[in-house]
């Protein structure tokens, strides 16, 4: 019968508290590898099947490994190294990461696969050693039986794992950079390295806790002096949505989000387009006459928004699911509510449910190249838009994939599925054909189609404010759509059909200010 003593709550024994730090750590770098692997591969569902797959095998191995060697080698002092040695690898990736995911993604592999290399480089080292703790811990538990020691350990190291999970989740990303939170793990390993050795740690642990600390500084310090390739960081935090980065490079100030370039601003002309394809925003103007109410779904850095309040007597709602973008697009890129621009933070769909506006003009520009909101691309979505709309009301879809070849399946699946809900669909494109761009789509209620021709004159008659005749060019034919699925709220396979742009260059097309003798207008100039 179990005694009073054996009911009372203690303290973890050093086994224990190793193992347990071991779950918080293993689940913690699951969550953050996530983070840290979307900007290159995308986080679609064979991103996220291929880091669960690595850091299983990678446990599973090290119990393995580790259970065949525990009963000669376990000791505390080995289990601080195993540690350390951990703590060490993540430190390498606080430093090299990115120039680690970017060498791994060289493989011809097949694009759902493309990711497996680098995830297992960069997370398969210290996920191994961490599986190492548990089976050490076993051996040396105070806990008699087999039974009650691999319940025992298994149950502490599951404990750990969900606190890793969940402060990871809404605790840790939210607050702190991926580096930030690589040195709040990397700290924890070593302190509690340390804490398993005390209170005489002998020489070799006690070096190697002072090593592996300098090298998480130092890994740390070296990148947050204020630069990166991208340029000079002036705002960065982690949202609950996405990284986000606020970078200067010259005069131009850009929002990237998961490390891709989302918004840019001229910071001497500051409602300048600097991304071409955002001049695409004011096809609509060719298409329709009457615009007095406009809504953007997707903020970003507010350039169409801005552009649109400066240019035109039309009140413009824009609606933008993370709350830290708004933030950054009205601390950094001169956002301002006034009476003509409204700023609403919610989700898109929802609050077209919820509006009893009805629209000129509605521009979803909430898609990214790997992360697409499918309940933004259905057909039944379509409809909501289309309800939403005036009689001759103008729907601009920004997506981004390819004109054409494998990498085209999600644009000509969206253009299929726009199709099934408006007369006419146009779509151009704003880069060279083949690769991964921005396409604009565009949709009307009106049963006659315009032509390249028509646009043009419209183009001459009328004064919008810039000149689209550059972009009128880019006018597309309808694509083939047989192939391709209409997308539904019960099955819309995105992830599948963005699955081909994987490991694919993504380009981005920008515009240069020439004189034209009458003034400056945007060139375009190709800048990827």
């Amino acid at each position: 019968m179990e005694t009073l003593r054996e009911r009372l709550p203690r303290r973890l024994t050093k086994p224990e508290l190793a193992v347990f730090v071991s779950g918080v750590a293993s689940m913690g770098l699951e969550i953050l590898a996530g983070r840290i692997v979307a900007p290159e591969f995308g986080s679609s569902i064979y991103t996220w099947g291929s880091i669960i797959g690595v850091f299983l095998a990678a446990l599973s191995l090290g119990y393995y490994v580790g259970g065949k060697r525990a009963a000669i080698r376990a000791t505390n002092e080995r289990m601080a190294l195993l540690l350390l040695a951990t703590a060490a690898y993540v430190a390498a990736l606080i430093f090299a990461g990115d120039l680690l995911l970017s060498s791994m993604s060289v493989y011809p592999l097949p694009a759902r696969y493309a990711s497996l290399p680098a995830i297992t480089l960069l997370f398969g080292p210290p996920t191994y050693l961490l599986g190492f703790i548990s089976p050490y811990a076993a051996e040396l538990s105070e806990k008699r039986g087999v039974g009650q020691v691999s319940g025992h350990v298994y149950a502490l190291g599951t404990i750990g794992s969900i606190v890793g999970a969940f402060g990871t989740t809404f605790v840790l990303i939210p607050s702190l950079s991926v580096e930030l939170i690589g040195l709040v793990f990397g700290v924890l390993l070593v302190a509690t390295a340390l804490a398993i050795t005390l209170p005489s740690p002998s020489r070799k642990p006690a070096v190697a806790v002072a090593v592996v600390a300098l090298l998480l500084v130092g890994a740390v310090g070296a990148p947050s002096m204020g630069y990166s390739v991208n340029g000079e960081i002036v705002y960065q935090t982690q949202t609950p949505y996405q990284e986000l980065e606020v970078v200067d490079r010259g005069d131009t100030r850009t929002l990237l989000l998961d490390g891709q370039r989302h918004s840019a601003m001229d910071l001497d002309d500051p409602n300048r387009h600097v991304f071409e394809y955002t001049r695409y925003f004011h096809m609509p103007y060719l298409m329709t006459e009457d615009v007095d109410r406009v809504l953007f779904v997707g903020g970003g850095g507010f350039t169409g928004p801005k552009r649109f309040v400066e240019e035109y007597d039309a009140t413009v709602d824009v609606v933008e699911i993370d709350p830290e973008v708004i933030d950054a697009a009205e601390q950094y890129f001169g956002v301002e509510e006034s009476s003509q621009l409204n700023v609403h933070n919610g989700d898109g769909r929802q609050f077209l449910e919820q509006t009893e506006e009805t629209y000129d003009v509605i521009v979803l520009d909430a898609y990214k190249r790997d992360k697409v909101p499918f309940e933004m691309t259905t057909v039944e979505f379509m409809q909501l838009t289309s309800d939403r709309l005036s009689d001759d009301g103008v729907l601009v879809a920004n997506v981004i994939s390819a004109p054409s070849g494998p990498a085209s399946q999600f644009y000509r699946a969206e253009y299929k599925t726009m199709a099934q809900v408006y007369p006419q669909v146009y779509s151009f494109s704003t880069a060279t054909p083949g690769v991964v761009q921005n396409i604009e789509l565009v949709a009307t209620k009106d049963d006659r189609r315009l032509t390249e021709s028509d646009l043009h004159e419209r183009n001459r008659q009328r004064e919008i404010g810039l000149d689209l005749g550059d972009e009128i060019d880019t006018y597309e034919s309808p694509p083939p759509t047989d192939d391709v699925p209409v997308l539904r709220d019960d099955r819309a396979p995105v992830d599948s059909l963005l699955e081909p742009m994987a490991g694919q260059r993504y380009v981005v097309e920008e515009t240069t200010t020439a004189s034209d003798g009458d003034g400056s207008r945007e060139r375009a100039a190709r800048v990827t």
